[in-house]
């Protein structure tokens, strides 16, 4: 049975995290759909995955939010309840702040278990599905900005690019045109280049990173604007690079994409920190939640945001010290067995040390007696 002050404070912590969650996402949103969308006018990315890859890269980023608005949330809920004098009201009920570990606990463990499958499971699957989107939308035209029957726009400002048809998956097409123009530094001229092409079709290179169109029976154009050298080539087939697609193939994109059982099993460095990382997601919020506890207490009389100020500078120590514990077991100069327990321990260590701390009623200072000397 939970008593009514469980109920409440659980409540206050729920409200106070969903706040927090929220806000965090407002900002991790609007940087992700600020990415994509330049990608996108550079010809990276597909429109039509914008969305898809907005709800999978959210998903991704919650190992990260989640921890940092449960901190959040403890040091909101509780900070507003020390300045509103109401812990005091607790404690003048017989409730110690060891007392407050109860609902701290109901709000925590599940939130744990639900960031342990986020981090082992759903966040690895939703990078994965990313990138299977990202690389199969590279091998279709219409990634490029390419739209039957109209001029469209290069990116980057590389020209002007018509077809009359294409295909259905956008990896062929007929009757092309090109058009641009390079401005000459050197000389202040500017030069132009259009090509042409009965049909042609969208091919990557052997290692699948770069993307060509092969264009077939076409001419070639080059010259210079206001002079009268230009150049007719016809060729029986031309190939033009595309700009690059977005799909990463770093060592980094790779273990964050890779389950977590083929991280368990393998011997690779990089792959065992990144399975220390994953293990630190969930292990987080149990160690911020206890952090932020004692760090909460506060005056009725001091400023509303003064405590919150500290805690957000302790937990930029904390994540900043598990980054670099990350960074050290992929260069192989920490035992990745040891993980980043030499950052948790000593987390949990100074939270009890302040928790205790916040028990002890200070000590009273000694009377002075001020005696009044008469003068004889």
């Amino acid at each position: 049975m939970l008593r009514i002050v469980d109920r409440y404070l659980a409540r206050e912590l729920l409200v106070s995290f969903t706040a927090a969650v929220l806000i965090l996402l407002l900002v991790t949103v609007g940087a992700t759909v600020a990415d994509l969308l330049a990608k996108i006018a550079r010809g990276r990315v597909a429109a039509d995955l914008l969305l898809a890859l907005i709800g999978l890269r959210t998903v991704d980023t919650l190992t990260l939010l989640v921890p940092l608005a449960a901190f959040l949330g403890v040091q909101i809920a509780y900070g507003r309840l020390y300045r509103e004098s109401e812990m005091a009201v607790f404690a003048a009920s017989g409730l110690p702040v060891t007392g407050l570990l109860r609902p701290l606990l109901l709000f925590a463990v599940p939130l744990t278990v639900a960031m342990a499958a986020i981090s082992f499971w759903l966040a690895p699957a939703a990078v994965r599905q990313a990138q299977t989107l990202e690389e199969e939308a590279s091998r279709s035209l219409i990634v490029a900005g390419l739209e039957p029957g109209r001029f469209v726009e290069l990116p980057n400002n590389d020209g002007v690019m018509y077809v009359e048809a294409m295909n259905a998956d956008g990896t062929k097409f007929k009757k092309m045109f090109v058009a641009s123009e390079r401005a000459n530094a050197q000389d202040s001229t500017t030069s132009i280049n259009v090509i042409t092409a009965t049909d042609g079709e969208l091919y990557h290179d052997a290692d699948g990173a770069q993307r060509f169109l092969g264009l077939n029976d076409g001419f070639r154009v080059e010259g210079v604007l206001g002079q009268d050298n230009y150049r007719l080539m016809r060729y029986r087939r031309n190939d033009i690079k595309l700009p690059d697609n977005s799909n990463d193939t770093t060592p980094d994109s790779v273990k964050r994409s890779a389950p977590s059982m083929t991280l368990l099993r393998s011997a690779d460095t990089i792959q065992r920190a990144e399975l220390q990382w994953r293990l630190a997601a969930p292990l987080s919020v149990l160690v911020l939640v206890l952090l932020a506890l004692p760090l909460a207490k506060s005056s009725p009389r001091e400023p509303r945001y003064a405590r919150l100020l500290i805690a957000l500078l302790a937990w930029f120590i904390y994540y900043n010290c598990l980054a670099i514990g990350r960074s050290w077991i992929s260069q192989g100069r920490f035992d990745p067995r040891i993980g980043f327990w030499w950052v948790q321990i000593p987390t949990v260590l100074i939270a009890l040390f302040l928790l205790w701390r916040s028990q002890q009623l200070p000590k009273p200072k000694p009377a002075k007696l001020h005696l009044r000397g008469a003068a004889a």
